[in-house]
């Protein structure tokens, strides 16, 4: 006959043998991960797990973003792209946010003319930016110059197509683009690396 989960038990007034068994299960806890938009982490959601024991988790960021941080219990742990709870005997949660790449493009013209916008720009990865290349009266345009910083071919490439009325910026990633305005071409791989053709 079971008496519960007791931690004592009194024979009272005996004048019989008895027996008295115990058994036991080991304690368990709950591990709560979750993610903000734009990645995730594994396992997602409510893990159980013995007492004494471990639980790994990963973190992915999806394409043209990265972990902003990692909160355990609350308490950020950096931009970790794993995580292990050892030894866990308590409930624990882990959570995981996500932020957007960003690349600048600096736009700047010669005498007798202009781009705009001009200057120093922050952009998101993955974006179109459009950039418009005016010459002056008696002028027109000569050439335009794009360059690309090296390593950056998987999330910000950009080629202007040059007819003499506008001149179109584009992200462009793992194709064949023709520079028209030197007769160039160039191929932008998704593995960061550039090809000149």
């Amino acid at each position: 006959m079971s008496v519960g989960a007791v931690s004592t038990y009194t024979f009272t007034n005996t004048a019989a043998d008895h027996t008295i068994s115990a058994t036991f299960a080991v304690n368990t806890y709950t591990i709560t991960a979750t993610s903000g938009a734009n990645g995730s982490v594994t396992p997602a959601g409510v893990t159980t797990v013995n007492c004494d024991g471990s639980q790994s988790y990963t973190i992915t960021a999806d394409a043209c973003y990265h972990i902003a941080d990692v909160l355990v219990d609350g308490v950020s742990v950096g931009a970790v792209t794993s995580y292990t709870f050892n030894n866990v005997t308590a409930n624990h949660t882990i959570s995981v946010t996500f932020t957007v790449n960003t690349y600048t493009i600096i736009a700047s013209a010669g005498p007798n003319g202009s781009i705009a916008p001009t200057g120093t720009a922050t952009v998101n990865c993955g974006s179109d930016n459009t950039y418009t290349i005016t010459a002056d009266a008696c002028y027109h345009v000569a050439d335009v110059l794009v360059e690309v910083a090296f390593g950056r071919c998987s999330c910000n490439l950009y080629i202007y197509q040059h007819n003499h009325q506008s001149h179109d910026q584009r992200n462009l990633c793992g194709q064949h683009i023709y520079d028209h305005s030197n007769i160039r071409s160039k191929w932008f791989s998704n593995t960061g690396r550039c090809y000149n053709g």
